[in-house]
This record gives structure tokens, sequence and C-alpha cells, in this order.
């Protein structure tokens, strides 16, 4: 994927702005599609940073889903440790609610999924019953991880994803749509707790500022 041309005074061809700046964060719809493994505490943080910015950029997310355990499973050693392959069971549920109910039912399964009844914030993934039925959804579905009946629609996402990076990666993986066309997709950021909201968007920032830099590959400290 490549990012959308612009013209040489920094706006693309509808007169938007660079992504990253003020005038783009405060007047332009901007789309991420964000892949989650379920089952993983730092990509539940990042999509708890995605969602806090809601308030300061105008901001649609289409929720699909990855698997750890597909990403790894052509390893000799699993970097996760789950040699019995239980990791699926999380994924498998999540395409199912993707499947069955769409991008907004599985955000808040997610979001039940690593949250009390009260809100409270877990520190691990909760009950999948128990998480489907707090969403409305048939808590029939939690059957969805012990069968393969969903795993080529799993397969299919976890591919779309992780085909989009040209590099050895984990999860989330985002794809950012600017107002003015697509990003690179990208792995990340990987969030050990939340931003506050200053920082919170000033990461949105730089996050779009490194995606549309051509050639960049990888930060880490």
């Amino acid at each position: 994927m490549s990012a959308a041309r612009r013209s040489e005074n920094g706006t693309g061809a509808a007169g938007a702005a660079r992504p990253g700046t003020e005038a783009a964060v405060a007047d332009e719809r901007w789309t991420v599609d964000f892949w989650l493994d379920p089952s993983c505490p730092l990509t539940r943080t990042t999509a708890r940073w995605i969602t806090s910015l809601a308030g300061d950029v105008p901001l649609d997310v289409r929720w699909h889903v990855m698997s750890l355990f597909l990403l790894n499973e052509h390893r000799e050693v699993d970097p996760e440790g789950d040699e019995e392959g239980y990791l699926r069971i999380p994924a498998r549920v999540a395409t199912a609610v993707r499947a069955e109910h769409g991008s907004a039912a599985l955000g808040a399964f997610h979001d039940a999924l690593w949250t009390e009844p009260d809100g409270t914030h877990r520190a691990w993934a909760g009950d999948l019953g128990k998480a489907l039925r707090r969403c409305g959804l048939p808590d029939g579905l939690a059957s969805a991880g012990w069968e393969d009946g969903y795993d080529a629609a799993m397969r299919a996402s976890h591919e779309d994803g992780v085909g989009r990076v040209d590099a050895e990666i984990g999860t989330p993986v985002l794809a950012v749509t600017a107002p003015d066309g697509e990003l690179p997709a990208f792995f990340g950021p990987v969030l050990s707790e939340l931003p506050e909201p200053a920082d919170a968007l000033r990461l949105w920032r730089a996050a779009l500022l490194l995606a549309g830099v051509p050639g960049f590959r990888e930060i880490k400290r």
C-alpha cells in the first residue's frame, strides 16, 4: 500500500491537510482498520488508546480478527508458550462475532472481554460466554472456540491484516485511511499503559507521520 498522492503544498487532490497536522485532525474524517487478537493484553491497551481519541479525532474504527496462534503456527518454538493452541479459542469466538454480527459487535465483545461489569479494566481477558452476554450477543457463540467452523474466515482475516505489513510483526495491525487516501499499514503501536489524553493525541499524530514517511521501517525503545 502507498500513501495517497499529495501536491507540493502538502495537500491532497481534495485539499485535505497532510496527515498529522492540526487541520487534518480537526476537520476531516479518518478510518482505522484494526486487526486484533482478543487474548493479547497489550493489544487491548492499543484498542483503548484508539477509542480514547473519539473526542479529538473524527474517527471510525473497523475491527478485524488476527490470531497469534496462526502467526506462530510455523515456528518450532511458540514465543507465546501456547504449545496446545489454546490461543485459537478466543480468536475463533471473535471471528464468529465478526462474521455473524459485524465490526461494532466485535469491538463491543473485545471491550467486554477486558472489563468487569462495573467498567473496571481487567489485567487478563475474562470469560468468553459472560462477555458475549454482556454485549447482548448469543452466548452460544462461545462454542465456536472449540470448533473449526470459522477457521477459514479467521485465517482470511488474519492474512488480510498481516499481509499489509512487510515485516515480522505481532498484534495489533492498523491500517489508516486519511481523508485524502490510505497510508501504509503498520504493526502497533504497542502500549504498556493508556496514555493521558494529550499524549494519546500526540501519539496518533506521530504514528501518522511515521507511517507516511517512505522507507520508514521500525522504531523501538
